[in-house]
């Protein structure tokens, strides 16, 4: 210390040196980019879940188990018909139908009453169920009808509804617009699609898939989770379409008699007492964590080569048809009427 308490001068600090732009760059680098959000995982706690498949695969028996077996699980699950025939909701209450929303919308608005939710929703064991329903034979379009229907329930709350799951049962072998709206308006985060060892059925997933996979492109978010092999009898060709489009089979229901006959009788088999409970149980875990991926369709030459040449009947060679053919063989030759003009 110096005389007369002044402070000694402090000692000079040499200069930091700046970070230069190089070094700006490589911090940057380091840091970890933010996780892809899965499709729907962060906008809605409801899994909306669209089933696909060609009417008689089994994708309405397939469903009403799957809704028990959930529901017992303690999810809190809403099934809602969207096939015209109505068979989901027949085979969760044992063969009884269901006033549907269309009927019973039509019939309230005649007696200029409002529809509740009473009268177009009913309970079994903890499952939620309606129907949708659709048109009589020739009087009006069932496309419409579904698009009508989700409109309805628009008005009745439905996005204000607390569910776990809400599980849609959709005709997958029509293909206009109001089947194929969940998929074009992003109203479900994925879909499921149901077939057998069968080209009929393969065809309509192969559709299905090719539906999302258009979407997509158009910028859509949904995407396939899977599919559920119904009256599997061991030939492999679901599993080889499931693979070939990059899809994972989700669960596979063996062609058991037991199993047909409790199907024709309306009797649930999805419950954790039931021989086939395991089965279900697996398929409620697979439907629950399978993200949504996007689906890559099959040609049909693609589609026909799952399936051995005598099934199908490749090597059929296409013979151009003649003027002659149509005309059974006869052609009878007419004078030309055409003016022909001489050279001058």
């Amino acid at each position: 210390m110096s005389s007369c308490g002044t402070l000694a001068p402090a000692p000079a600090k040499s200069a930091k040196p700046q970070p230069s732009m190089a070094d700006f760059l490589r911090v940057e680098a380091s840091v970890d980019p933010d996780a892809v959000p899965e499709i729907g995982s962060e906008t809605k706690q409801t899994q909306i879940i669209a089933i696909y498949g060609k009417g008689g695969s089994g994708k309405s028996f397939a469903l009403a188990n799957l809704s028990y077996m959930m529901a017992e699980q303690g999810k809190r699950v809403l099934l809602i018909g969207c096939d015209p025939k109505s068979d989901t909701t027949s085979l969760l209450f044992g063969g009884r139908a269901t006033p549907t929303i269309i009927e019973t919308s039509a019939k309230k608005k005649a007696a200029g009453e409002e529809v509740k939710i009473s009268d177009v929703c009913f309970k079994r064991d903890g499952v939620f169920a309606m129907e949708l329903g659709g048109p009589e034979v020739g009087r009006g379009c069932g496309g419409r009808g579904i698009i009508h229907g989700f409109e309805l329930l628009e008005k009745l709350g439905f996005h204000e509804w607390g569910f776990d799951y809400v599980l849609l049962d959709f005709l997958g072998d029509v293909v206009c617009g109001g089947f194929g709206l969940p998929i074009a308006r992003d109203m479900c985060q994925k879909v499921i699609v149901v077939g057998s060892n069968d080209l009929q059925s393969l065809y309509v997933a192969n559709n299905v898939c090719s539906a999302v996979e258009y979407f997509r492109k158009l910028g859509g978010n949904v995407g396939v989770a899977g599919m559920i092999i119904n009256k599997d009898d061991g030939t492999g060709e679901a599993h080889a379409f499931a693979e070939a489009a990059g899809i994972p089979v989700l669960a596979a229901i063996p062609a058991h008699e037991d199993i047909r006959r409790k199907s024709a009788n309306y009797q649930i088999i999805g419950t954790q007492t039931s021989e086939w409970g395991s089965l279900f149980a697996g398929l409620a875990a697979n439907v629950a964590t399978a993200p949504p991926v996007r689906p890559t369709p099959l040609t049909q030459d693609g589609l026909l080569g799952l399936f051995k040449a005598d099934v199908v009947g490749r090597g059929v060679v296409l013979e151009p048809a003649s003027f002659e053919d149509m005309c059974g063989g006869v052609v009878i030759e007419r004078p030309s009427l055409e003016v022909v003009y001489e050279a001058v």
